[in-house]
């Protein structure tokens, strides 16, 4: 038997037959309904390992309990609190360094394009400003695929394998230093390079990735690194600091401590103790804190204002002081919500079956293809969204008009607000005081899209139920941009079977 490059050949005296070398993995197998044998699903993967989670009550454990006194118990415990909090300040700064050159670098790409834009409009030269966008695009997505090449479990959000380690499965590399590097890299460059994903869902992975190793005092990636620490050597010690980092990571991204709590008590977890939930409640209002007060000072230059508890930002939905008659919803406005939460449930259960068929089709034609055609696909996805993306907004923008900070009222980090939803808008091919509303959505970073579709027109005008519409309608626009998303990377799939 002769073997050669993706095939496997059986060669006689006459002939040879060759037929396609199985390059899928095991876990891909079992998803896909593929396995052979009944070992291969129950272990997909033979380096997968089991973390020892149980305390083994023997007699020399007895007899070291026997000898520690009480204060030896009161200064681990301190130095656990401490862990805990310092575990919530750096995941709050992964995030901070994360949302700081996210912006950096999209404002950098959309100043570069709107600039040429204004000026190739009235040349004819549009072609030559789709060319720097895609110049921008594919230059930040090809650095996103290749961090994943060179640390692939750092691909996707990363909350399976931490729910994995969390109930006693140890992935290989899940919570090593170059997997929190590639994936804070390439959630950066990704978001950058104009591709509808977001940082939230990575930043569980990155928060757990720092609960595993800052409590070490050490790192098999940079071997120098390593402190003689005493504490915290045990599968279970490190379990409750990634249940603390995962949290954290919650809280961060969505500025809710107590949410980041609960989804590691009720989502990722198995274990858990009431002593526990003090400690991961504590990391995550760290997390928040930090995050909230540096992005604050940065953003506003108000350092301890604290306007900003998470990376994804509403904004605050306010009336003015000078009218008394507006509300923001009444009891009419309850029948609306219960709709948008049945069409949003009905959508994303949609959304879900047609992400996991593209999903199972990635697997079964793209997956066992060289890297090179992985790359060459996130390079192509990029490609068709950002031409779609700007001529959608050439063709389809219409001109609208811009509302007046004067008309909000008096307070001040509402008036912020306004001055940045008019300082983002796009008067792409639009007469003066109007704005192209898909130009607007499009060549800004997804934070102030979403703000431009709940602030543009000001709240404290609208009508009483207008404001559930106004849901109603951001709702059914993200998931429309999602759906368009999925037929992109569908006839992108297409392209590259044939």
């Amino acid at each position: 038997m002769a073997g050669c490059r993706g095939s496997l050949c059986c060669c006689c005296r006459w002939c040879c037959c060759c037929g396609e070398r199985e390059t899928r993995t095991p876990e891909e197998l079992t998803i896909l309904g593929e396995t052979q044998e009944e070992e291969d699903e129950i272990l997909p993967r033979k380096d997968y390992e089991s973390l020892d989670y149980d305390r083994c009550i023997n007699d020399p454990y007895l007899e070291v309990l026997e000898t520690m006194d009480n204060k030896k118990g009161r200064r681990y415990e301190a130095v656990k609190w401490m862990v805990v909090f310092a575990i919530g300040v750096c995941t709050g700064l992964v995030g901070l360094f994360v949302d700081f050159f996210v912006r950096l670098f999209t404002q950098l790409k959309f100043g570069v394009v709107q600039t040429s834009v204004e000026e190739c409009s009235q040349k004819g030269c549009l072609a030559l400003s789709l060319l720097e966008l895609l110049g921008f695009n594919l230059t930040f997505v090809f650095l996103a695929s290749l961090l994943v090449l060179i640390e692939p479990v750092a691909a996707g959000s990363g909350i399976p394998e931490v729910k994995c380690y969390l109930n006693g499965v140890k992935v290989p590399g899940i919570v090593r230093l170059r997997t929190l590097l590639c994936k804070v890299l390439g959630v950066l460059f990704s978001v950058a390079g104009g591709l509808f994903v977001e940082k939230e869902g990575p930043m569980i992975h990155s928060g757990s990735v720092v609960g595993a190793g800052l409590p070490q005092f050490q790192s098999i990636s940079l071997r120098k690194i390593q402190f003689n620490f005493p504490y915290f050597r045990s599968d279970r010690d490190k379990r409750d600091f990634v249940s603390a980092g995962a949290a954290a990571g919650v809280a961060a991204a969505f500025g809710a401590p107590i949410g980041g709590t609960l989804f590691s008590l009720e989502e990722g977890s198995s274990f858990w103790n009431q002593g526990l939930t003090w400690k991961v409640l504590f990391c995550s209002m760290s997390a928040t804190f930090t995050l909230n007060f540096f992005r604050s000072g940065i953003q506003f230059g108000s350092w301890g204002s604290f306007q900003l508890p998470g990376l994804l930002n509403f904004g605050e939905f306010k009336c003015s002081d000078s009218d008394k008659k507006c509300h923001l919803w009444t009891a009419m406005d309850l029948g609306f919500f219960v709709v948008m939460g049945v069409i949003g449930g009905l959508l994303g259960a949609t959304f879900n079956c047609l992400n996991k068929r593209l999903a199972k089709y990635r697997m079964r034609n793209v997956h066992p293809k060289p890297k090179l055609v992985r790359v060459l696909e996130s390079l192509l996805v990029s490609l068709v969204t950002t031409v779609v993306v700007f001529v959608a907004s050439m063709v389809l923008g219409e001109c609208r008009q811009m509302s007046s900070s004067s008309q909000i009222g008096n307070d001040s980090f509402q008036l912020q607000v306004t001055e940045d939803v008019n300082s983002s808008i796009k008067t792409f091919f639009c007469p003066n005081d109007t704005y192209n509303d898909m130009a607007t959505l499009f060549f800004n970073p997804q934070e102030s899209a979403i703000l431009q579709l709940f602030h543009q027109d000001a709240p404290s005008l609208w009508p009483c139920s207008s404001f559930s519409i106004s849901c109603l309608h951001v709702g059914l626009t993200a998931f429309l941009f999602q759906v368009a998303f999925l037929c992109l990377l569908c006839c992108v799939e297409l392209l590259l079977d044939v």
